[in-house]
């Protein structure tokens, strides 16, 4: 039995999240049918992080348990012959029986992607937030992030339907920087509440187009004003960028690669 490890890359667009699904099609159940077809075992995959339906990833990781003649630094290849176009394996590579995919990860990066252009792009459109109504004020958002990282208690920012315990979570860095019309919002964490990334940049809007100041912003999270967060940014923006381990597992994949790219106009 030898335990494998993937780095993935999916449109989210087309997927009912990674999770699988009864009634609806996850990239979990592609992943793990896929196997199934080279190896005739039905496996379980363990994903670093689970993504919401809509949600994209460039650099998923997974692991799993198998008993294969299949070298693991190939299954990359003999997979993605039997994997759609919106799923890429990067690279397989075995690790240790005790490495886990969720548990070993030190942080998780996700990028969410606003497009202020006043025109819309229709090769930007399935990855970014078309936001055009204002001129969003990126420095007055930026303010607004300012005491977040941490651990804190962002309950405010956390959907209903989670099974956790509690709601503390550890920010390692959140930062924001505009690119022309595309405004990048980064945020690593060791680990993240559901839809949290969503609500805290369907806040950071607001600020940018002046409708709440930084200190609103500020004290709807500190003072876990749930209620008065109801505004949440749609999926579509919102890139699993990849998980980091405290040994480097992946040998063969460029960390600057898993960055979702935009060559329009330059943007990169």
């Amino acid at each position: 039995m030898k335990r494998a490890a993937l780095i993935i890359q999916y449109d989210g667009s087309y997927f009912n999240g990674w999770q699988r699904q009864k009634n609806a099609i996850s990239v979990q159940e592609l992943v793990e049918d896929a196997i199934f077809k080279v190896s005739n075992q039905r496996i379980k995959t363990f994903a670093a992080g689970r993504t919401d339906t809509g949600v994209h990833a460039s650099g998923q990781v997974v692991h799993f348990d198998i008993e294969s003649v299949i070298p693991c630094d190939r299954l990359a290849d003999v997979l993605n012959m039997r994997l759609p176009h919106t799923i890429r394996i990067l690279e397989s590579v075995e690790v240790k029986n005790n490495w886990h995919a969720c548990y070993s990860a030190v942080y998780r990066h996700y990028r969410y992607v606003i497009n202020n252009s006043k025109i819309p792009n229709l090769f930007l459109n399935k990855w970014t937030w078309h936001r055009y109504q204002k001129s969003l004020d990126e420095f007055l958002m930026s303010s607004a992030l300012d005491g977040m990282s941490g651990e804190h208690d962002f309950f405010a920012f956390q959907k209903s339907g989670s099974n956790r315990s509690n709601s503390v979570t550890t920010i390692n860095s959140i930062e924001l920087k505009r690119t022309e019309d595309l405004i990048l919002i980064d945020i690593k964490a060791k680990g993240f509440l559901y839809g949290m990334v969503r609500s805290i940049v369907g806040q950071l809007v607001l600020v940018g187009e002046n409708k709440i100041t930084p200190e609103i912003f500020k004290d709807r999270w500190e003072s876990k004003k749930k209620h008065d967060v109801r505004e949440s940014a749609p999926a579509k923006g919102l890139c699993f960028v990849n998980s980091v381990y405290e040994e480097s597992i992946f040998k063969k994949v460029n960390k600057k690669d898993l960055f979702p790219k935009f060559l329009i106009n330059g943007y990169s």
